[in-house]
């Protein structure tokens, strides 16, 4: 038997509900992590190492509950979005994913009651068995970053580590001791050896067959450079997480992009043409003393 329209629509508003309260409890949580990466670098300022690296698993598992709230407020929009296939008697395989992921997270997730609702609400719709499967996790239907993020299990020592090191940078704390001096004298070691680079190797530095150009010179030389062709699209780098703390962008560089063979002919097809013309009926333009010389004998 279909379910009623009764159930769909309440489930759509517990959706709808559970999103609003998600979004809330992830900026209490996002402030609050604030002060706790305060009170961390102020632990690592004043050398208290060992308290430092106790402490910021706390931090590690707040953020991984706010990854896992990021990740069930998509699985309610997703849900609200294809609303349309829950009317079904049977799960849609489009749905399942986020279905027994809620039904799976929600009982693990404090202070979004409204989560539990729609728990309930989907249990009511599909079924004990399920319910049943989705809680045991028994197919692998649960998505591995939800599960993943509900396991109760000590960070690693490198997570730890680069936790540490990350809200030390942030905070402009020299921390392990004489880093900020060991990135120095890389970065002046790597100065050095561009300018050896450049200056020849004989021993003594050879003149400048030049003058040195003024500022003046070179402002005229050198455009502006905000000045050319700039992209509409913006990329913004990917937020930190608990999986890649320190997120880089990769561009592509731009395509290889080589001539066909239609391009080749038709292009060797134009020059052979445009010899031709240049050339004339005649082949090549005579001057005016041949033309001179030609009419001469003409005249004979």
């Amino acid at each position: 038997m279909a379910p009623s329209t009764t159930l769909i629509n309440k489930i759509k508003v517990q959706l709808k509900l559970s999103v609003s309260r998600l979004r809330m409890v992830q900026a209490k949580d996002a402030a609050l992590a604030k002060v706790q990466r305060r009170a961390m670098a102020q632990l690592l300022e004043q050398g208290k190492d060992e308290s430092a690296r106790i402490r910021v698993e706390n931090i590690i598992r707040s953020d991984m509950n706010t990854e896992l709230l990021e990740i069930l407020e998509l699985y309610c929009e997703l849900l609200t979005a294809r609303a349309g296939l829950l009317e079904q008697k049977e799960c849609d395989p489009g749905l399942e994913e986020a279905v027994k992921s809620i039904i799976y997270a929600a009982p693990k997730v404090e202070g979004v009651k409204e989560l539990g609702i729609v728990r309930g609400l989907l249990a009511e719709k599909y079924g004990k068995e399920f319910t049943l499967e989705a809680v045991e996790n028994r197919d692998g239907k649960v998505a591995e970053r939800v599960a993943s993020r509900l396991r109760v299990e000590p960070p690693s020592k490198e997570l730890v580590e680069a936790y540490l090191s990350t809200i030390a940078e942030a905070y402009g704390i020299d921390w392990p001791r004489g880093s900020k001096a060991r990135r120095k004298a890389e970065e002046e070691a790597g100065e050095d050896e561009d300018e050896d680079d450049d200056e020849p190797s004989g021993g003594q530095k050879v003149k400048s067959l030049e003058g040195p150009l003024s500022t003046e010179e070179l402002s005229r030389a050198t455009p502006p450079r905000d000045l050319g062709p700039r992209s509409p699209v913006s990329v913004v780098p990917p937020s930190p997480s608990t999986d890649n703390v320190r997120p880089k962008i990769i561009l592509p560089g731009p395509p290889d992009l080589k001539p066909s063979k239609k391009m080749m002919d038709a292009t060797k097809a134009k020059e052979v043409n445009g010899d031709k013309k240049e050339a004339g009926p005649g082949g090549k333009i005579p001057d005016v003393d041949e033309l001179t010389k030609r009419f001469a004998q003409l005249k004979r």
